[in-house]
């Protein structure tokens, strides 16, 4: 699956966006407060819906009114196209949700899963919720029914601020519903603390890497165990960008707790990862993620160049790339020009702000940028030249350290 367009209308700072041909790898750049994260956010509101309700991910971020852009009235507004393999065809579905707010109440005013059944028409409604109740199609996949003989199943939702998703989503009859369900639940929003990946842990058992890394020794351990030839390539590729480290291992304490060891060659006795620079730390839980034997299907990092040596962060990139050509599309927000640098034109979109509203623009579009690249310019350098029109390089430029 994959997302290949974002429109918003009233979200935060974004009173009316279209993000159109989103690439697999795509990468945003932009100062301070122009958005970025907010752009990002909207995927961890979708799972915060998912997991409990609209109101209370409305109230982790302050509440409707918070969220509804300044001066705006009416409806928040957020519609998904993505691809989506139904009946042996890769499909064009889209994901319509649109909330409001009446007596302080916040309600699910429409919510909609369609795709074209056929190459010619409108696309067909597979899931219609308006203020908590609505209808799902059971058998979408029997292509050879007409649209009329196709069977509704009227529901009625707990409450209008639950997404119609969470429930239908669980009956695999509802292929679409089910589909987007699960693509939102393997959504990861990594946001690294190099704090809570440091301590020990109690043994356990995970297989992919948390949004914070908190489990960095487990997933270790789990690679080395069950993946031992992927291990071998992520410690390959810290010895070839870490100087002096030679193996990594995730040792059990007596008191039955899982640490990481990380063997420097000019050494005898290995660090324990609280002794360990934040950038050896970092770079070690990056390549267990991109190298994850199941790629999640969308990966958002911010900033992940904060704690790397600037010239490592070209090689990360290219990391990011081929995880995203194995599956796993991958959006990244950054102040640095060497990342940037080492960018496509077709992958790299800044942002602005207008009139107070936060605007999407794409590189490849913009003709100066375009040719200055093609004449052999890199991005970063041009994004640090202000070339990016709009944008102010000068204000958020970040040099790791």
């Amino acid at each position: 699956m994959k997302i290949e367009s974002i429109r918003l209308k009233n979200y935060k700072t974004f009173a009316d966006l279209q993000l159109d041909r989103l690439p697999t790898l795509a990468v945003f750049v932009g100062a301070n407060g122009v958005g970025k994260s907010t752009l990002f956010d909207i995927f961890g509101f979708l799972s915060d819906a998912l997991n409990n309700n609209i109101r209370q991910a409305l109230q982790k971020r302050g509440g409707f009114r918070e969220v509804i852009s300044r001066g705006q009235t009416g409806m928040i507004e957020i519609e998904l196209k993505f691809r989506l393999n139904i009946a042996n065809k890769n499909r064009l579905v889209t994901y319509l949700l649109e909330i409001g707010e009446k007596n302080r109440q916040v309600f699910i005013h429409r919510e909609i899963l369609r795709y074209k059944r056929s190459n010619y028409g409108s696309p067909f409604h597979f899931l219609d919720f308006s203020d908590g109740k609505g209808y799902a199609i059971s058998n979408e996949e029997d292509f050879a029914k007409k649209d009329e003989e196709l069977t509704r199943e009227e529901q009625i939702l707990a409450s209008p601020d639950i997404l119609a998703i969470k429930g239908l989503g669980q009956f695999e009859r509802f292929r679409a519903a089910s589909a987007f369900r699960n693509f939102i639940e393997s959504w990861q929003l990594f946001d690294f603390h190099i704090t809570e990946a440091r301590p020990s842990q109690e043994v356990g058992y995970a297989e992919h890497l948390s949004a914070t890394g908190h489990n960095l020794a487990l997933v270790a351990q789990y690679m080395f165990e069950n993946h031992r030839d992927i291990f071998e390539q992520v410690l390959q590729k810290m010895k070839g960008r870490v100087p002096g480290v030679t193996d990594v291992k995730a040792a059990e304490t007596e008191d039955g707790r899982i640490i990481l060891k990380f063997q420097d060659g000019t050494f005898k006795d290995p660090f324990i990862a609280r002794y360990v620079s934040d950038g050896t730390i970092k770079m070690f839980a990056y390549l267990l993620l991109l190298f994850d034997p199941r790629p999640h299907p969308l990966l958002c990092v911010e900033e992940p160049e904060n704690q790397l040596y600037p010239t490592l962060l070209p090689e990360l990139l290219e990391e990011f790339r081929m995880y995203a050509e194995r599956g796993g599309q991958v959006f990244i927000s950054t102040h640095s020009p060497d990342l940037l640098n080492a960018a496509h034109l077709d992958e790299v979109f800044w942002i602005i702000k207008e009139h107070g509203f936060s605007k999407v623009k794409r590189a490849s579009e913009d003709a100066l940028v375009a040719s200055l690249f093609r004449e052999g310019n890199a991005l970063g350098y041009l994004w640090k030249q202000d070339y990016f029109q709009g944008s102010d390089p000068h204000q958020s430029l970040h040099l790791a350290p």
